[in-house]
């Protein structure tokens, strides 16, 4: 067995370093023209949904630790087929999504450094940049790259404190706040859904949860905990931006809504500020997100879901993986604007997430109590998909972004069932139980 090392505390950093990234600085502005004055509640509807499937995930990694994560939840729950190595494709396919949402938001960010004739270039200069320059950091220097990841984790927490702190020290309107400025309830919901994707962070600490020290009492507090305190923080940042910016302006300039937002109260230095904190808040979601997906597609390799090529190693790290997910992330980051990025990145982990609720509850025999949790999650999941793909279809010029949710789930589907026909390649379910004192021993089997 692996020597644990991972205390409560580091737990919990993961979950929130993993959440508060670059999503918060991206689509804040796009949450604002959805919800308007019902921004804040916006993120405590998605950071529920968010909280009610961390409740599984903290079951499924205390019975079955393993840094295989959410690919060895799906796998043991539903076994080796088709579907499961079709959701396993289409986690990586939304990580690939993720990505060009922080892409995009370092771009945007960096951009505003430049003339506004010229902010469309630079953005696109910028965004492409910084995913070349990661994933050759990452190719060859990925622990060094790595080990950067909590300073960079502190800061961003540091400057975004600062940004609340004062911000709310200082006078805002609070009428844009009030209950009149609110869209309705499916619309509020449905907003709610597109921001879904600033919380799926909180699923890395189950591919670290066979190397804590003690998991019973570190996994509710990082995933409960985790969850929790960063719907705190964005309802809080929601709030000073809402407060001091007006809808009209926040519509104007959406792609960098918090140094608007600081520019109000804090002037020219407080919104270079923020920008360089989203610089280096999207860079490090970033790099931690190439440094993970190698690791994504090489563990579903192992499972026998994807090709063997995925499971070689270069530098001791399985990078291939990484420069697939690099290569794709340019395309979507510089073809698909912010608003369609956001609700793709949302429906796919909503889908994922759908399917670790119903995990969880097909495996309460084992997880432990608490089943009626997990089925509250698949609820709100399909609720919450339900209310995202309805707006989206009936609002002018956005039902094709439905298409490319429909075409992520279909390339899945045809690339397993291809993949599965020409190799002919076994499938292995690799698997933990728990032995007296919740130690972990391996289990493997193959069909």
């Amino acid at each position: 067995m692996k020597e644990s090392r991972i205390g409560t505390f580091s737990a919990l950093s993961i979950g929130i370093g993993g959440m508060v990234g670059g999503g918060i600085f991206a689509v804040t502005g796009l949450t604002v023209e959805l919800t308007r004055g019902a921004a804040p509640l916006a993120f405590v509807v998605a950071g529920v949904v968010a909280l009610l499937t961390a409740f599984s995930y903290w079951r499924l990694s205390l019975r079955y630790p393993s840094e295989g994560g959410t690919v060895e939840f799906l796998n043991i729950a539903f076994g080796t087929g088709l579907f499961t190595g079709a959701l396993n494709i289409l986690l990586c396919l939304s990580y690939v999504i993720l990505l060009a949402v922080y892409a995009y938001a370092f771009g945007a960010y960096g951009a505003s450094f430049f003339s506004e004739a010229d902010y469309s270039f630079w953005k696109h200069m910028l965004l492409s940049l910084v995913i070349v320059l990661l994933a050759v950091i990452n190719w060859f220097g990925a622990d060094i790259a790595i080990r950067s990841e909590n300073f960079f984790n502190v800061l961003k927490l540091i400057l975004l404190g600062i940004f609340v702190v004062i911000g709310l020290s200082t006078p805002m309107e609070w009428s844009h706040l009030s209950p009149d400025t609110w869209v309705g309830p499916f619309e509020l919901v449905a907003g709610s859904m597109v921001i879904f994707l600033n919380y799926e962070g909180f699923e890395l600490i189950a591919n670290a949860s066979n190397s804590m020290r003690n998991p019973r009492k570190s996994l509710p507090i990082a995933y409960l905990g985790g969850v929790s305190a960063v719907i705190v923080i964005y309802v809080l940042i929601a709030i000073v931006v809402v407060g001091h910016l007006d809808f009209k302006v926040i519509a104007a300039d959406s792609d960098a809504t918090l140094s608007l937002a600081a520019q109000s109260f804090m002037g020219s230095g407080g919104a270079a500020m923020i920008a360089i904190a989203a610089m280096l808040a999207t860079s490090s979601a970033i790099n931690a997100t190439f440094y993970g997906s190698g690791r994504l597609t090489y563990l579903i390799a192992k499972t026998g879901e994807l090709p063997t090529e995925l499971e070689r190693d270069f530098h001791g790290q399985p990078l291939e993986g990484m420069l697939i997910f690099a290569g794709l992330t340019l395309i979507v980051a510089n073809s698909v604007p912010l608003a369609a990025i956001a609700t793709m990145g949302s429906a796919g982990f909503l889908l994922i997430f759908l399917a670790v609720n119903v995990a969880n509850y097909k495996q309460r025999h084992e997880t432990g109590g608490g089943w009626w949790v997990s089925l509250l999650g698949v609820l709100a999941c399909l609720i919450a998909l339900g209310a995202l793909v309805g707006q989206t279809v009936t609002t002018a010029g956005q039902a094709w972004q439905v298409f490319v949710l429909l075409g992520m789930v279909v390339v899945s589907l045809v690339v397993e069932w291809v993949y599965r026909a020409k190799t002919g390649r076994a499938v292995t379910l690799r698997h933990y139980t728990l032995k007296n004192r919740g130690r972990p021993s391996q289990e493997t089997s193959t069909s």
